[in-house]
């Protein structure tokens, strides 16, 4: 079978995610970039350290798992302009740089440890991330209906390609099985038993308001990308039912038992019901309205998702069966997804006010 051909106009989109992506990573890492200092210690030093002295297996695959899609995108990406060996060794030579980088800075964190078995994992990540896009390229027949599937529900262009990446920046925020459906308020209660219902709580008319205007949000963003506007509620619905697949498979991997559920309550279905009729009602907006409409619903919901409901990543510490610390940066890293997405939204529909 002859290899796909990547041009580079269609590694533009990876190019933004691999992007994306580091600065996941440098988050992951770096969280929660307070308590800077000296400490004393030689980097040089820490990586003669015998590789085990700092192992758990609950490490190793979690830095694993976390580095290879970096060196899934990198590799798709490069091998769009380089061969396959050269896209193999830079792509590996780029995660140890990451990798070595992160755990150098980790240093001058005290709640932070650095590691040699760190950046071992972080490599044979990125490697088996280069490997698999390698192999990737070679699938042409599930690449071009994955091409032709995009070519007709979608624009191309630069902008648009910036605004694919935001849709999938909204879709990893949202996959936290600690936050309702659409969202911004950590679920911080659980019932004792299993599977037992937790005490209600009164209902949050300002929480339904969140979820409204974000998905609202979610399909301003979907009609300036769909070639045929008048299909964003089908394409709403893919994406609500994608993310729901991954949240429900989260939820059941690091919620305990009697929290699974939670992420579904009244506020958020009244919510997403409210806010996908008045998507409804304005698929057929004048482009321009769209736009402004667009930029003042997002403005809004950074006002009632910042200024007037209030929740911090450590409140849904009590839901998880784990407690491992990665957790609460992975909940502080959803956080910070809801305060930038809608300024990267609002910057989205500066760029492509005109069309």
């Amino acid at each position: 079978m002859h290899e796909l051909f990547l041009t580079g106009n269609r590694a533009r989109l990876r190019t933004w995610l691999v992007l994306g992506y580091v600065l996941f990573i440098a988050y992951a890492s770096l969280s929660p970039f307070t308590g800077w200092q000296e400490q004393g210690l030689d980097f040089l030093a820490v990586m003669q350290e015998p590789l085990l002295l700092t192992y758990t297996a609950f490490d190793a695959v979690l830095n694993l798992l976390s580095y290879l899609p970096f060196g899934l995108l990198l590799g798709l990406t490069m091998r769009a302009r380089l061969s396959g060996q050269t896209t193999l060794i830079l792509a590996t030579l780029l995660g140890l740089a990451l990798s070595a980088s992160m755990e150098f800075l980790q240093m001058y964190l005290p709640s932070r440890t650095s590691s040699n078995m760190d950046i071992l994992t972080n490599v044979s990540g990125t490697l088996l991330g280069a490997l698999l896009a390698l192999g990737m390229t070679r699938w042409t027949r599930v690449y071009d209906r994955i091409s032709a599937a995009r070519d007709v529900m979608f624009l191309h262009g630069k902008r648009m390609d910036f605004g694919l990446a935001l849709l999938v920046l909204w879709m990893f925020g949202q996959i936290n099985p600690s936050l309702p459906m659409l969202g911004n308020v950590f679920i911080s209660e659980v019932a004792h038993q299993p599977f037992a219902a937790v005490t209600d709580a009164p209902f949050d008319v300002w929480e339904s308001s969140a979820v409204a205007l974000n998905l609202l949000m979610l399909g301003t963003l979907l009609l300036t990308l769909l070639r045929n506007r008048a299909t964003v509620i089908n394409v709403l619905l893919m994406v609500l039912a994608s993310v729901t697949v991954i949240k429900l498979i989260t939820a059941a991997v690091l919620l305990k038992s009697s929290a699974m559920l939670l992420w579904m309550n009244s506020e958020a279905l009244l919510g997403i019901l409210c806010g996908g009729v008045l998507l409804w009602m304005s698929r057929h907006m004048a482009y321009g309205h769209m736009i402004r409409a667009g930029a003042l619903l997002t403005a809004a919901y950074l006002v009632v998702a910042h200024g007037v409901l209030d929740s911090t990543p450590a409140a849904a510490m009590s839901v998880y069966h784990w407690h491992y610390g990665h957790l609460l940066n992975y909940n502080g890293l959803a956080q910070t997804i809801t305060l930038v997405f809608p300024a990267l939204l609002i910057f989205h529909l500066y760029r492509v006010r005109y069309q």
